[in-house]
């Protein structure tokens, strides 16, 4: 195994990371003075992988929208009829899994004591796929229920509208369930080759944070890991326009009051540009948003928007970076173009230098606070 002690000078603080004999990689943050562990088990597969090859293969394989998450549901049935969640519940864990544009996780918090059985029932169920037909169509009603909830939902459905009218082609503006019709597809076959594809150990992640026995746990996963030839997998995504598929869109729900969201389709970025590029984004939302700035004062000495809160979310992916403001308001027009109207007067003034340098004290301090509890370094890490 290679191991790296890797350092985060600024903060004091530091993470180990392993590069295991079977390909995974293994983060490891020990935190001693919690009566809690959690580990996450996260594979580098999300709803945007549609359409994939394995390297030295000339085939293409596209599955259907909805694939990562039916899979992440059903990892958890087991071939011996036992319930993965009442195993996790023996050992005292609380456990769920997640499925996002581009990755699905699965992972637990427990105990220290009971740390080194939960994660035994982690590594297992995830490396054991039992797939039927009859267990398969079992889940699409449940999902597709889900679905529909989500249909429902209207923060989920302007969240999704948003990315309807930025993208044209991207998989990022579908939901990441899928749709009823195209679940409809999916079957064992189609699951199994995403499971042999994309959840092979060298496409994974474990993550284990708090109070545990480091050597302990590593003799578990060496147990536990199966040895699997290494698949590369090369991922093809659609090719974007750099303009807005649809500049405004509405939707009629029963809310109290309407609901917004204003999205910024920007250029993907690669590696460090990548980092630095969501970090600037974070930075100057705070400068345009945040508690202190004009905007801020102006929506809440009009009333504008309810506590003057604009909330922000940046999605960044292979093929895809954005930005989208999201908020309540009653005249959800006159707050996009006073949006606007302020983001064009900071591009011709310039930002404030003093401003500048406090904002971004703050967002220091917030990454800073990513290393409070196992929760949140589990997260970052």
């Amino acid at each position: 195994m290679e191991r790296e002690t890797i350092k985060i000078e600024e903060f004091k603080e530091s993470f180990v990371k392993i590069k295991h004999k079977t390909g995974l990689t293994i983060l490891l943050k020990q935190m001693k003075d919690f009566s809690t562990a959690i580990a996450v088990f996260l594979t580098r597969f999300g709803s945007v992988d549609r359409c994939f090859k394995k390297v030295g293969e000339n085939e293409k394989i596209t599955v259907p929208d909805g694939v990562a998450h039916y899979l992440e549901h059903k990892l958890f049935e087991n071939e011996d009829g036992s319930i993965t969640f009442e195993l996790f519940s023996k050992e005292k864990a609380l456990a769920n899994a997640e499925t996002s544009f581009n990755s699905t996780s699965y992972y637990f918090s427990s105990p220290a004591k009971n740390f080194l059985e939960a994660l035994k029932v982690l590594l297992n169920f995830v490396q054991n796929p039992y797939f039927t037909d009859e267990n398969v169509e079992k889940e699409r009603g449940i999902i597709s229920q889900e679905i529909k909830m989500g249909k429902d939902t209207p923060e989920e459905v302007v969240f999704y509208k948003c990315l309807e009218g930025m993208f044209k082609n991207s998989a990022v503006k579908i939901d990441i369930g899928g749709s009823v019709n195209s679940i409809k597809k999916i079957n064992k076959e189609i699951l199994y080759e995403c499971y042999n594809n994309f959840y092979n150990l060298n496409n994974m992640c474990l993550i284990l944070v708090g109070n545990f026995n480091e050597e302990e746990a590593l003799k578990l996963v060496d147990a536990q890991l199966k040895n699997e030839e290494a698949v590369e997998i090369e991922r093809f995504y659609e090719e974007e326009p750099e303009e807005v598929e649809k500049k405004y869109c509405e939707v009629f729900m029963s809310v109290k009051t309407p609901l917004f969201s204003i999205g910024f389709k920007l250029t993907p970025k690669k590696g460090e540009q990548r980092l630095k590029t969501v970090i600037g984004l974070r930075i100057l939302c705070e400068l345009l948003l945040g508690e202190g700035s004009f905007l801020y004062n102006e929506f809440y000495e009009k009333g504008l928007v309810p506590g003057a809160e604009v909330g922000f979310n940046i999605l960044d992916g292979e093929d895809f970076l954005t930005l989208i403001l999201n908020g309540e308001s009653e005249n959800p027009k006159e707050v996009m173009n006073k949006i606007f109207e302020e983001i064009v007067k900071m591009k011709v003034k310039g930002i404030n230098e003093k401003e500048f340098i406090f904002v971004k004290k703050f967002v220091y301090k917030e990454y800073l606070e990513e290393f409070i509890t196992p929760e949140k370094v589990a997260y970052y890490l």
